[in-house]
């Protein structure tokens, strides 16, 4: 693939389910990508970020580059590996993996602050499930809402306060235990 130059229209879109990278150049698909994501225990979270660094030759689990996201809640980033075999698989802590090779066509044109939107969705919704405006600060659109954990709440209050089930506000942040969130966590509102 001959590089594409950086527009401001760039961006990437990450469907946690059937594990793949897309990147757009404005609502036009460049190219996708195969991916490793979060395991059960340890998801990838959904939402609406940014590229907020970007690391060449990280080195050993990172792979040959990195890119860390605006993630509340820890050191999450895109970045190669040191398994291939992992590729397609949810083995990660919550980073996004991808094969050096990859990343490193990936990473030049990809400028701190592109936008990431991180989802769960079906194959079928792959294509129509970005678009460039729905990366509000808002967080509105028809692909659906993030919501930031504040104190006090609960999965039970915030899947009442936007009248979904418990069950479904679960299945959609591949949450294990229902018990335990956090402050400043970013939930995903199907």
């Amino acid at each position: 693939m001959a590089p594409v130059k950086p527009e401001a229209g760039g961006h990437l879109a990450i469907n946690t389910i059937i594990r793949k990278l897309y990147y757009y150049n404005g609502e036009k698909l460049i190219k996708e990508y195969p991916v490793a994501v979060g395991k059960t225990s340890t998801p990838t979270p959904p939402g609406n970020y940014k590229v907020k660094n970007k690391i060449v030759n990280p080195g050993g689990m990172l792979g040959t580059r990195w890119m860390g996201l605006t993630i509340p809640g820890g050191n999450y980033g895109i970045h190669g590996n040191n398994n291939p075999s992992s590729i397609g698989q949810a083995v990660s802590h919550g980073c996004i993996r991808m094969h050096n090779y990859h990343v490193e066509e990936l990473f030049p044109q990809i400028p701190i602050g592109t936008p990431v939107h991180i989802y769960r969705r079906s194959e079928a919704d792959v294509i129509t499930a970005f678009k460039p405006g729905n990366m509000s600060s808002s967080n509105e659109g028809s692909i659906g809402k993030t919501y930031t954990v504040r104190p006090g709440d609960t999965l039970w209050k915030i899947a009442q306060s936007f009248n979904i089930t418990l069950k479904a506000l679960i299945a959609a942040n591949n949450i294990a235990n229902p018990n335990v969130i956090v402050i400043g966590q970013t939930i995903f509102i199907p």
